[in-house]
């Protein structure tokens, strides 16, 4: 079976990055180890001695090999076994007793995996150069170097080919509920069949990326942002306790200038006034544009938080990048109708209207995701199967027990006041008036319910959005409006809420027959309850990037609010350093 290619699904596309062309490559990377190093042509494998087969078996069989930066292999060793089952135990990657040309540009692949946001040192980047130099010694390589070499970039080759392809961490150690169906491969019998003898290991090894354009838009911003991060001279604004309106005076005025300068806020032609400390004009501009791609509140005022962005170093950046491109892997690629994406720490919902479609979304909206510290909003792959037009409100337990109990305990009037009642587990109205201390310690118990009626004044407003999951997450309408008006929107128990339901409703019911935007107005207007069951179920991705960008090369940074960045970074680190 061959390694398979990913869907061309334009999915993620509004949470793409800014460039369209893929990263550099490694095409030429053969021809420029021609000069220093005599390889062979890729031709009818070398059978190995007896000796030497018994050797190969037998670090295939242990799963550990003491030359690889990560000597235990053990967690790839049934693709490795795979791989000279299908060479029938003899070399791959040598001839005569040098390297062949597919080896050599499979090691400048290697050596050069930082560029694609994975780690050269877990393919033994630093080691190749003596590798290749000691099959170069004036006796030749003996045949037991032959097989240490060819084991090491056999599994090297497995490592990075499916790290590339799938993500070196498995998202459900950070995230239960994401769990999406990924195709696997044979990562042994693609390297064995396609790589080895392959006239260009480059253009073999391409289709095992994400085909989507925001993929290798990221890859091509974190070029960019490499390269910032070496030229980058250290040189922090000067921290401020109360934030610096337009118009006042900013001791640090010209580095604030230049630093707009260096991240792209303002144009580096721009004359920088010598011991000015006037912030105005320009100086409030870039700022401007620097809060807007940090999602800060861009009002041009200098805060300590802004501050603080300004001066985060940009290897910061290149590692949100790089944790963005790993999400990236993690993408399913079985859909097959257009996706809905909601990125929580961008508080953004986008939808498209075709699996191809070019451009930008056909839908966008501001959402209000779970609060950071409690109730926080998790990552996901679903389906969305219907939707309910004035809903009721279900309080979940948690929710009833911490907040709604207590406050029927104040006051026995408080169900009738906001629209709640007791029902039965089956739906059966127990009271929507007084509460008895009968019916209190019942729902102490947990042997009651309450629900909010339908109405404006609903927590869900007057819509959610089904896509049925163990944690009883959807999306819904609400009538806190006003919070969508926040540059931070982390305020809800964990459900999100919509900026825009019609239209999301409009978009959703786009494929039901006879659902046209004046029948979804109706049914808003309706004052009943009514669940339509979509005529196709959407794909609902609930996902978390906090490195953004644009289709116009604008790169966005967002805060880790829920700290999965710092905790997906040391899973990262640890993938196989880690394994003894």
């Amino acid at each position: 079976m061959n390694y398979p290619m990913k869907k061309r699904l334009v999915l993620f596309l509004a949470i793409g990055l800014g460039f369209t062309a893929c990263s550099g490559g490694t095409a030429s990377s053969g021809a420029r180890r021609k000069g220093t190093v005599e390889a062979q042509n890729s031709g009818t494998p070398e059978s190995l001695s007896a000796a030497g087969e018994q050797e190969l078996r037998a670090i295939v069989a242990s799963g550990r090999l003491a030359d690889l930066q990560w000597p235990n292999f053990s967690e790839k060793s049934a693709a490795v076994k795979e791989f000279y089952d299908e060479s029938g135990d003899r070399l791959g990657w040598s001839r005569g007793g040098k390297p062949t040309l597919q080896a050599i540009e499979t090691i400048g692949i290697l050596e050069k995996a930082d560029q694609k946001g994975l780690d050269s040192r877990d393919y033994d980047g630093v080691k190749w150069p003596e590798r290749l130099k000691a099959l170069q010694s004036p006796g030749g390589a003996t045949e037991s170097a032959l097989v240490k070499f060819d084991v090491a970039l056999t599994v090297s080759a497995i490592r990075y080919g499916t790290d590339l392809h799938l993500g070196k961490v498995d998202p459900k150690i950070l995230h239960k509920d994401f769990d999406p169906e990924r195709e696997k491969h044979n990562a042994g019998e693609f390297l064995w069949k396609s790589v080895v003898g392959a006239r260009s290991v480059k253009d073999a090894v391409d289709p095992i990326e994400p085909p989507y354009p925001g993929y290798q838009r990221t890859l091509m911003a974190l070029q960019k942002y490499m390269q910032m991060a070496k030229e980058e001279v250290p040189d922090p604004l000067p921290q401020v306790k109360k934030p610096i309106a337009p118009g006042q005076e900013y001791q640090g005025t010209g580095k604030l200038l230049r630093r707009l300068q260096f991240l792209g806020d303002l144009p580096a032609s721009q004359p920088v006034p010598e011991n000015s400390q006037s912030y105005s004009g320009d100086a409030v501009e870039g700022v401007k544009r620097f809060q807007m791609r940090h999602g800060l509140e861009a009002a041009g005022k200098l805060g300590p938080q802004t501050i603080t962005e300004l001066n985060r170093p940009m290897s910061e950046r290149v590692e949100a990048l790089r944790l963005t491109l790993e999400r990236w892997r993690w993408i399913p690629d079985n859909f097959t109708q257009p996706p809905i994406l909601v990125n929580i720490p961008e508080f953004v919902l986008r939808a498209f209207d075709a699996l191809d479609a070019p451009g930008k979304p056909a839908l966008m909206m501001r959402v209000v995701v779970g609060r950071a510290l409690r109730t926080q909003t998790p990552v996901m792959a679903e389906e969305m199967k219907y939707l309910i037009f004035w809903p009721y409100w279900n309080v979940p337990p948690s929710i009833l027990r911490a907040e709604i109990v207590p406050k029927i305990a104040k006051d026995p009037e408080y169900l009738q006041k906001n629209n709640f009642e007791v029902t039965t587990y089956s739906g059966e109205v127990v009271t929507d008036g007084i509460v008895s201390e009968e019916v209190l310690a019942q729902l102490r118990a947990g042997k009651l319910m309450v629900r909010q009626k339908p109405g404006p004044k609903n927590a869900l407003g007057l819509i959610k959005f089904v896509f049925p999951n163990a944690d009883n997450i959807y999306l819904h309408s609400t009538p806190s409006q006003a919070l969508f008006g926040e540059s931070r929107r982390d305020f809800s128990h964990g459900c999100i809420r919509v900026e825009d339901p019609r239209a999301l409703a409009t978009w959703v019911l786009r494929n039901n027959p006879g659902w046209t935007r004046e029948r979804v107005e109706a049914a808003f207007q309706a004052q009943e309850q009514e669940q339509v069951n979509l005529a196709h179920e959407i794909p609902l991705l609930i996902l978390y990037g906090t490195a953004i960008s644009k289709e116009d090369g604008q790169v966005f940074f967002f805060e880790d609010i829920y700290g999965y960045d710092k905790a997906m970074g040391k899973l990262f680190e640890q993938a196989y350093a880690s394994q003894p």
